[in-house]
């Protein structure tokens, strides 16, 4: 029983007499605690000071957004001493290139001071990283160590950027830790906000009832790393000084953007044309038909005499863009990559900046918050922004979740495509966006169910669909052909689906690193990038590689981390892409692994048809009905509605 008198959260943190200094973790849960129950506003005790404002050529070197790197970029120099250091730990030599590649040339001193450094590198679990302290620091090395405790907060912060987070409350990070058996898990959580390892947000909380007359408004407060954190308030600012600095167009600018609005090809590539127009920031939403509405706006847009360029996600994007542009504006056509590594599109100016009026962004659901500020810091004061997307597909492999939060803020306009999808393929997919699986009349066979009994009749269908059925009913080849499933591992993951066509198509001894000429392959130089090729051939430089953009190769050493077979992807690496024909298998039970978005994103990389091999049960169909997961947790969306609107939402 808690007595009247006892003091509350505030007065505890308030408290003259507790050394909050000496102990930061007792005052961060007070001033949380507080914070959250409304008993005091934030700023009383999150006072860390906004950091200096950099200069406008630092714009484009913006550290909260790293470029892409170059395809075939080889891995970083490894520090002499690593491969012994990581020996003499019971960690692999192997791993020695990405230690280096996430600790950089000091990477053997960082390691030698905190062995649970080793976290940063990718694919290491805190269990290994326990083993190499311990073989290092012997008894030392102990769970309630802080080093180990902050570690384990960059390693939960950085998996949930994997799902898509960019921040998580204190309470989810500190049951993260003591999942992980840190014996303090909210002191290590203050201890990370003290170092500095992590930062410490606090933003009005939506959700709460609006404050009586005289009270501060309710706060959430998140944490987490400045990379992220800085992302999404970067790219906050940067929309709110792309509205600030535009004029709406007078004279005869205006009749010219109203003239072009009357010859648009169709109403809702007109409605587009006329909100931007109007406006500095606007949002268009459609299917895959919708896509051909912001084609109609560039043109326009450049007939008009503004500088404009579209961003794809994928060369095959940036390919179809040039193709609807036309021969003599299909340099507009640039991947989002691309753009922000200066190998594609303007050059930048004196400031970092590209001379443009226009930027469209395609597909911008899967736009993450690093690249979405790196892309709105780069662009002119007074230049338009469109991010052109479909809210229905899986959202971005990186964190963020920038085009979902855009349209919950309210705080730009909304062109809503009236332009559906045609056919039994359209219909199909409109239906899953909905929650409805439903059964369509494909006279062309447009869409085939596939039944199966279990997993090796499954994989055995897939692999006939690909080499045989398709290609002889549709004269396609087996290239055009795209298989899509849930994960990589299990009975119809990837790595089964690909062994199985490999067989088909491609046997081979898999005499360059495991790859043979003909193989397709899924490159992944850095996390959240995938790009589909075939492979070449090899020599002294290493893999050679082929797709719609050209060759390029891999280093020898970064085959092993870097590439996949690619006959059999995820519908995350799907994304973005489409298929002549597509060859979707959903595992038996859904068991979580499938949503709607999932079925959607997989159903509509097909162009001219779906062959869905399915087993017995309702699992695919539950995954329809059921709303959609993946609600990520951010920032952005209250910083957006935190700024003043001078554009009209619609």
């Amino acid at each position: 029983m808690t007595s009247e008198n006892a003091p509350s959260a505030a007065d505890r943190a308030a408290d003259p007499a507790v050394d909050h200094a000496a102990d930061p973790a007792a005052a961060l849960r007070a001033a949380v605690r507080a914070v959250e129950s409304g008993e005091r506003p934030a700023a009383s005790f999150f006072n860390r000071p906004a950091p200096p404002p950099r200069p406008p050529a630092a714009r484009a070197q913006s550290p909260a957004a790293p470029a892409a790197p170059p395809a075939g970029g080889g891995p970083a120099a490894v520090p002499p001493g690593l491969p012994a250091l990581l020996a003499a730990g019971g960690a692999p030599e192997a791993l020695a290139a990405g230690v280096a590649a996430a600790l950089g040339e000091s990477a053997e001193q960082e390691l030698r001071a905190d062995p649970w450094r080793l976290l940063a590198a990718p694919g290491v679990q805190p269990h290994q990283a326990d083993e190499f302290a311990r073989a290092l620091l012997g008894a030392e090395a102990g769970p309630a160590d802080e080093r180990r405790g902050q570690a384990l907060v960059g390693w939960l912060l950085e998996r949930a950027a994997l799902v898509g987070h960019t921040v998580l409350t204190p309470g989810a990070l500190a049951d993260g830790l003591a999942e992980h058996g840190v014996p303090a898990p909210d002191e290590a959580v203050g201890a990370a906000v003290e170092a500095g390892a992590l930062l410490l947000f606090q933003d009005r909380d939506e959700d709460a009832p609006e404050p009586a007359e005289g009270e501060a408004p309710a706060v959430r407060v998140s944490v987490g790393l400045d990379r992220y954190g800085l992302a999404e308030e970067s790219l906050a600012d940067g929309l709110a000084r792309l509205r600030g600095t535009f004029e709406p167009p007078a004279g005869p600018a205006a009749a010219g953007w109203a003239e072009a609005g009357a010859a648009a090809p169709g109403p809702s590539a007109a409605e587009l044309i006329a909100a931007v127009a109007a406006s500095a920031v606007v949002v268009h939403t459609g299917g895959e038909t919708a896509k051909a509405e912001p084609v109609a706006l560039a043109a326009a847009a450049g007939a008009l005499g503004l500088r404009v360029c579209l961003a794809a996600h994928q060369a095959d994007g940036r390919r179809r863009l040039a193709a609807a542009l036309g021969a003599e504006a299909a340099e507009a056509a640039v991947t989002v990559a691309g753009l922000l590594a200066g190998r594609e599109g303007p050059a930048r100016d004196a400031e970092g900046l590209w001379p443009v009026d226009l930027l469209v962004v395609m597909d911008a659901g899967l736009l993450g918050a690093e690249p979405a500020a790196a892309l709105v810091e780069s662009l002119p004061d007074g230049c338009r922004l469109v991010l052109s997307g479909d809210p229905l597909l899986l959202g971005s492999a990186g964190p963020g979740q920038v085009l979902a939060d855009l349209l919950a803020s309210g705080g730009c306009p909304r062109v809503v495509s009236r332009t559906p999808d045609p056919g039994p393929l359209g219909e199909l997919v409109s239906g899953v966006g909905v929650g409805e699986l439903s059964q369509v009349a494909a006279p062309e066979r447009e869409v085939v169910i596939v039944p199966v009994g279990d997993p090796g009749e499954a994989v055995h269908r897939a692999v006939q669909l690909v080499a045989e059925s398709i290609p002889r009913a549709f004269g396609t080849s087996a290239d055009e052909v795209q298989v899509i499933t849930a994960s990589h591992g299990g009975p119809l993951g990837t790595r089964a689906l690909n062994a199985a066509v490999k067989e088909r198509l491609n046997a081979g001894p898999g005499r360059f690193a495991g790859f043979d000429p003909g193989d397709r392959v899924a490159y992944s130089p850095a996390p959240n990038h995938t790009r589909l090729a075939t492979v070449v051939e090899a020599d002294a430089e290493g893999l050679w590689l082929a797709d719609g953009a050209g060759r390029f190769a891999v280093p020898k050493d970064a085959v092993a981390g870097t590439l996949r077979p690619g006959w059999a992807i995820t519908a995350h690496q799907a994304a973005g892409l489409r298929w002549p024909a597509v060859v979707v298998v959903p595992p038996g039970e859904a068991g979580g692994v499938l949503d709607r978005r999932w079925v959607y994103t997989a159903f509509g990389r097909a162009e001219r048809h779906l062959s869905v091999v399915r087993g017995p049960g309702p699992a695919l169909a539950d995954a329809v009905a059921a709303p959609p997961r993946g609600e990520r947790a951010t920032r952005l969306r209250t910083l957006l509605r935190e700024q003043p609107r001078s554009d009209t939402a619609g």
